[in-house]
């Protein structure tokens, strides 16, 4: 094997491990933005149930 082409593999290698290495970040990075969207959105009411709990049914 001569020396170009172990340079060409290891330098092939590397983009590989280069290419990864940014995509990690890039979804760390979208984690943590949409992580600090959902603690800003602002606190929904809890919707209560039309007539659960206040309706009895008393059919035999």
């Amino acid at each position: 094997m001569d020396l170009n082409s172990i340079m060409a593999t290891q330098l092939s290698e590397l983009q590989q491990t280069v290419q990864m290495s940014v995509l990690q970040n890039a979804m760390n990075m979208q984690t943590t933005a949409a992580v600090q969207l959902l603690d800003q959105m602002p606190e929904q009411p809890q919707a209560t149930h039309p007539y659960k709990g206040s309706v009895i049914d008393v059919q035999v």
